[in-house]
């Protein structure tokens, strides 16, 4: 039986989720938020690369080492990989596939200032509507046997296409006895779990929003399939005073 570990990248940069501003300002909050602002780029914030050693130390109590390492392109993707693989016994070359990459949140959201990226409920409300938006316009064309016009973006059906096309290789590679780590995001990591699952299109964002950032999730992998053993794991990330646990 083979054994995939998805995680989710650690906490990112503003510029990851299209935020058009990432200068820091002085009346910002002394929270995550803005410890991200303060350290702009499109990858991992100092507390992302701490959150993805503390996953490789959770794994390393788990596992010697992996047989095969994956995530997507995005930066915030592959820092964590990095950073997770640094903490265990052994490790492969990574393996990068753009088919784990989250979707296109600028196209979705829009561009948002640091303000309205600190205001972490508001943005969300705007991920939400924009993510409902495209499944339904989508799913709409689809149903009607309408082709989406060329640079119209990435559709939802092409999103779950393509992610699912992922986590079949993935799965490949885990075969028989072999442990696989894959790197992604909350959005991709979730549409796996909503296939294995059967969760409607339209559900699958509820359980993308509750993801945190370096959280584990483990499958395995067998004879009747995949199978879902654990999800969104993040006590690694807890304690009493609060942790680093982010979910942006």
């Amino acid at each position: 039986m083979g054994v995939i570990y998805l995680v989710r990248h650690g906490q990112a940069n503003p510029s990851a989720y299209g935020v058009a501003d990432s200068a820091p300002t002085g009346d910002a909050p002394a929270d995550d938020s803005a410890s991200a602002v303060s350290n702009p780029g499109p990858g991992l914030t100092d507390t992302g690369r701490v959150q993805a050693g503390l996953t490789g130390t959770l794994l390393s109590a788990q596992i010697s080492g992996v047989t095969a390492a994956i995530s997507g392109d995005l930066a915030r993707q592959t820092e964590t990989l990095a950073g997770v693989l640094a903490r265990l016994d052994s490790a492969p070359e990574p393996i990068v596939d753009p088919a784990w990459n989250e979707y296109e949140l600028p196209a979705l959201v829009g561009a948002a200032t640091p303000d309205e990226f600190a205001d972490q409920k508001s943005y969300q409300q705007r991920l939400d509507a924009g993510l409902a938006h495209w499944i339904d316009q989508t799913s709409m064309a689809e149903a009607e046997g309408a082709t989406t016009p060329p640079g119209s973006g990435e559709t939802y059906p092409e999103f779950r296409s393509r992610v699912t096309g992922a986590g079949e290789r993935a799965a490949e590679l885990a075969g028989s006895g072999q442990t696989v780590l894959v790197v992604s995001s909350a959005g991709t990591i979730t549409q796996v779990i909503a296939e294995l699952w059967g969760v409607p299109p339209h559900r699958w964002p509820a359980m993308a929003r509750t993801m945190v950032n370096a959280s584990v999730t483990k499958l395995l992998v067998g004879r009747s399939g995949t199978s879902v053993m654990s999800l969104n794991e993040h006590a690694h990330l807890v304690d009493r005073d609060g942790g680093i646990a982010t979910f942006r």
